[in-house]
């Protein structure tokens, strides 16, 4: 059996840029892209266009639905929200379970969200790295079991670490910066990576890879 499983990283957030947004926000974590993200996500796009991905899974967290949506409307396909490709949920980061945006405003905003689907993990406020890993983990484990089609999985940095090494086992180590893309075969139920973070297809890179 042969399968392909692209991993990417949001785009570049807004509190990436403007500092002072999460001091007025009303949901502190889960800023939006900013105007330099979406331009990623659609470099992003682009670079995914020629490929035959079936199916688009995005964590439920704004930056990567944003990153998600400019790839499905490139590819035109809907978008699966995962909760187990969430950001990681770190008590050094947030003071409680991240609140995301609400359904009513996802609907509106992003009417390629396929909402009959349903998360497979459901993260638990706070988690250590390694549950963390392990959660990330079991998600790409889980999807590619019950989806044999070529996967995109859109996350965060800690979620591309997660299910890559999930995927393909022992310590790799990956680039994981903004829109990033990492590439990992199947053959005969074997997972290899051929692409560990690639940005290449990126007019606008950061030279600090960030996580929170």
């Amino acid at each position: 059996m042969s399968q392909i499983v692209w991993i990417a990283r949001h785009g570049n957030r807004l509190d990436f840029v403007n500092l002072e947004w999460f001091n007025t926000a009303q949901r502190r974590y889960d800023p939006p892209l900013s105007a330099d993200g979406v331009i990623q996500a659609r470099d992003l796009g682009k670079r995914l266009s020629t490929e035959n991905i079936a199916h688009i899974f995005s964590s439920p967290f704004l930056r990567a639905i944003q990153t998600a949506n400019e790839i499905a409307e490139i590819l035109d396909l809907p978008i699966k929200l995962e909760a187990g490709l969430s950001e990681w949920f770190n008590s050094h980061w947030m003071n409680a379970t991240p609140e995301t945006h609400p359904q009513e405003f996802l609907q509106q905003e992003y009417p390629r969200i396929d909402w009959s689907y349903t998360s497979r993990i459901i993260p638990q406020y706070p988690e250590n790295e390694e549950k963390m890993m392990e959660r990330t983990g079991e998600t790409a484990k889980i999807l590619v079991q019950e989806f044999s089609e070529d996967l995109l999985l859109v996350g965060h940095g800690a979620s591309v670490l997660g299910t890559t090494k999930g995927l393909v086992g022992g310590n790799p180590q990956i680039n994981a910066s903004l829109c990033c893309l990492v590439k990992i075969v199947r053959n005969n139920n074997i997972w290899e990576m051929l692409l560990n973070g690639d940005t290449s297809h990126l007019t606008q890179t950061e030279k600090i890879v960030r996580f929170n």
